[in-house]
């Protein structure tokens, strides 16, 4: 005789790939209810639940006021798990819109406090120590360290309609519906923008320096607010921001494009503020990368023109007949490398930081796209192959790990450690191993992953399964001073026991599943 209640109903759900399972479920039952266990059941990361017709099925609805019936069938629908990083904290949005988080507490680690408001999220950005999410209403729900923005209770009110948010080390700034901006966050970095705001109107982009922000009108000019000393201050240039196409940023100064491809730049003098002995060279602009303390514009015919701090990448003389039909530029923390039109690559800044490739320059051939650390560089070429120069950790070198790098699909780094994809999913590591250089603890876990997101000091390998895998730790050199970088698993955020070697920063998250979920490994 069976045990089934005449309560129940019995459904089929299925995935996108075909995978599908019989679930008997009671009538009372949410959708969240009945969606958690499909999940587990099918050993998948969190999704929402599609009816026949492809209608979205209210999570908080039971199964009797969804008017499900036995032999009805429901579509799990897993969407990308989208991951933003502070420096010592991730937060993931995945498929259900809801938002999980781990890492450093105090660095936005930890978003029990808000969890319950953490539906329908859109998007989510970071300051060094804090997120701010914009959920589907337009509202916004934040987190993490309070005085870095992780308190947004004083423009709370004022957070409606939001349309996109912009992070400099400390604050917030967010763009509304009609074009204003509500700011909050360390205020001498920007979180008051009180001295601007009959400005901010019909603002179309903010850009940002570690401690100010810039944002562009609809008109093409251009206001800016944060600390004086980073670029929070243009009065000076005032008269000329107008027509502003673009506008990127080094630690401390900005620089924009106009319409007619000439550039204005304002902030620091030392990290890049002071443009005057290439001015008359700043002419067809089109495009302009930064270190931490200089920047490379690339000009119409492929010529490139620098400026900043000289032994910061600010000084290309030493390679300035090379720099022709330049492409693209790629920066470390003092260093530039340039991929030119037929595939090769030319570096000049600080040595230390890949501003020299002397040694790798016959490898440096058919050249697709090139990465960086704070202090080196990796080009993958179009074989799949790759070539690493700069300075990177003794504790893991690329010479290590060289025979396994074919075919590399995409690269992600930290500080100081790179992690490549490859086909199938796999992915191998080098460089420090304090900064995720070192996969080896959790090296049996990490397959069909799809992408990698990175802190300062940790990479997150997002699977195809929706599961994510963690690893580095807290010791990364070059991390942020003014919060930890160590990332660790808070078991009041898990859903699942913490795995041993959790302390060191190097575990596997399961709580992107619901509690009890197994994963295809288990």
């Amino acid at each position: 005789m069976s045990n089934k209640s005449t309560s129940d109903v019995s459904i089929t759900i299925s995935l996108i790939s075909g995978k599908s399972m019989r679930i008997d479920a009671a009538e009372g039952e949410s959708i969240r209810q009945l969606s958690c266990r499909a999940q587990q059941a099918l050993h998948v990361g969190k999704g929402r639940l599609l009816d026949q017709s492809g209608v979205l099925l209210e999570a908080a609805a039971t199964v009797q006021e969804c008017g499900l019936q036995s032999g009805d069938a429901l579509t799990l629908h897993l969407g990308q798990v989208r991951v933003a990083s502070s420096h010592s904290s991730f937060a993931a949005i995945v498929s259900d819109r809801s938002v999980e988080t781990w890492g450093d507490i105090g660095g936005g680690g930890d978003s029990s406090a808000v969890q319950a408001e953490l539906n329908n999220v859109q998007e989510v950005q970071a300051t060094g120590a804090a997120f701010a999410a914009i959920l589907a209403d337009g509202s916004v729900i934040t987190w993490g360290g309070a005085s870095r923005g992780g308190d947004s209770s004083q423009v709370q009110d004022q957070l409606q309609n939001v349309q996109q948010i912009q992070a400099n080390h400390s604050a917030f700034a967010a763009i509304l519906a009609d074009g204003s901006v509500v700011s909050w966050g360390y205020d001498e970095f920007g979180g008051d923008s009180s001295e601007v705001q009959a400005q901010l109107k019909n603002v179309h982009k903010v850009h940002a320096t570690s401690c100010a922000f810039a944002a562009i009108l609809a008109d093409g000019s251009v206001v800016t607010w944060g600390d004086y000393e980073s670029g929070g201050d243009s009065s000076a240039v005032q008269d000329q921001l107008k027509n502003v196409q673009q506008v990127q940023a080094t630690s401390s100064a900005f620089a924009a494009i106009l319409a007619n491809g000439s550039v204005v730049t304002w902030g620091d003098d030392d990290n890049g503020a002071d443009s005057t002995q290439v001015r008359h060279q700043l002419q067809t602009v089109q495009n302009i990368q930064a270190t931490s303390a200089a920047f490379a514009a690339i000009l119409a015919d492929g010529l490139v023109v620098t400026w900043g701090e000289a032994s910061g990448g600010g000084d290309s003389s030493r390679v300035q007949d090379q720099l022709h039909n330049v492409q693209r530029i790629q920066a470390t923390g003092e260093a530039f490398a340039a991929i030119l039109a037929d595939g090769s690559v030319v570096s000049w800044g600080d040595y230390y930081h890949g501003g020299d490739s002397s040694e790798v320059q016959d490898q440096l051939r058919n050249v697709q796209q090139v990465q960086a650390t704070d202090s080196a560089f990796v080009a993958i070429r179009t074989d799949g192959s790759v070539v690493s120069w700069g300075y990177t950790d003794d504790d893991k070198d690329i010479s290590e790990v060289e025979a396994q790098l074919k075919n590399v699909q995409q690269i992600q780094t930290t500080q100081g450690a790179f992690a490549a994809i490859l086909p199938g999913g796999s992915v191998v590591t080098w460089g420090d191993s304090n900064c995720g250089g070192d996969s080896s603890t959790v090296q049996d876990q990490l397959k069909n992953v799809q992408q990698i997101q990175a802190t300062n000091s940790a990479f997150a390998a997002i699977s195809a399964d929706g599961s994510v895998v963690i690893w580095g730790d807290g010791r990364c050199r070059g991390g942020d001073s003014n919060s930890s970088s160590e990332v660790q698993t808070d078991s009041s955020v898990s859903s699942a026991a913490s795995p041993a070697g959790c302390g060191e920063g190097r575990c596997v998250q399961d709580h992107l599943r619901c509690p009890g979920a197994a994963s295809d490994s288990d």
